[in-house]
């Protein structure tokens, strides 16, 4: 059954094993406080889990109540209108802004405790990635190693090779096209050998065969046991890249759960998503 409307007819998310395919599309609505030690909690089945999370800009509210739930060792689909807050929901779990109200876990450990050990094994590009464009894409890579320091250095190669860059690693980043870029930004995001990876409209401006590269990186990415948490707004790749899915409407989550659970008898995931949002688009 896929489950919304009323707070009365909500329930809390059950814990679960990635793949289980018969957990139920659901809202959650948890609104208890987190146990006092969360943050020595390291075996926790949810790589992200928001509770509460609520982001004022002014007299405007862009997230409102999150409880959000993102199982470890899947890539998960984050969805919604333009405007409809996944990208302030992403710089909330990063960090870079703090909420108004709730509590964000990465890996069962707070956020708000000490982000930058917390998300210190986290990968993110925001929107487009940026590099010198006057540097090689090998040179960029090195260029952050050596600010992150520890292993990156050791990881360059392997994470060049990993995004299938071998060729043009030492072409000047300018002459990449926007694909090979956002190969390059995942590469960038290997350094830290990262469990998790938070990717923020990764597909935009791609042209068929790099979007079907990013499909099968990121499948790659999962099968190591990584975490990809995805948002795009290219509903039929979700379908096909994603195991769960979770949808946000004018800042409040309205529905998540297993992508065939969340589809149901509609016939697609675009179906669905456009009969439980409330308008069939709007402005950035």
């Amino acid at each position: 059954m896929f489950w919304q409307g009323s707070p009365a007819s909500r329930r809390r998310a059950p814990h679960f094993s990635p793949g289980a395919g018969e957990r139920t599309a659901h809202v959650a609505d948890d609104r208890r406080p987190a146990p006092a030690d969360a943050v020595a909690m390291t075996n926790s089945p949810l790589m992200i889990e928001t509770r509460g999370l609520t982001k004022l800009f002014g007299q405007h509210t862009a997230v409102t109540d999150l409880n959000l739930q993102v199982p470890r060792g899947c890539a998960f689909g984050f969805l919604g209108h333009n405007g409809a807050g996944k990208t302030t929901v992403i710089r909330l779990l990063l960090g870079l802004i703090r909420p108004d109200q709730g509590t964000i876990l990465i890996a069962g450990r707070r956020v708000a405790d000490d982000r930058e050990r917390v998300l210190a094994r986290v990968g993110a590009i925001i929107e487009e990635p940026h590099f010198h464009a006057h540097l090689t894409g090998r040179e960029n890579l090195h260029v952050i190693a050596a600010v992150k320091g520890g292993e990156a250095e050791t990881r360059i190669e392997s994470a060049v090779a990993r995004v299938d860059l071998n060729a043009r690693a030492d072409d000047r980043v300018g002459t990449y096209s926007q694909g090979m870029r956002q190969r390059l930004g995942i590469a960038r995001c290997l350094l830290a050998d990262p469990e998790l990876l938070i990717l923020d409209e990764p597909l935009n401006g791609l042209d068929p065969g790099g979007i079907l590269e990013m499909r099968m990186l990121i499948r790659d990415l999962v099968a190591e046991g990584r975490t990809v948490f995805l948002s795009s707004h290219l509903l039929d790749e979700i379908e096909k890249t994603c195991h769960e899915a979770a949808v946000i409407d004018r800042g409040r989550l309205i529905a998540q759960g297993p992508i065939a659970e969340l589809v149901g008898d509609r016939g697609s995931l675009e179906e669905r998503f456009l009969q439980i949002t409330s308008r069939m688009g709007g402005p950035s």
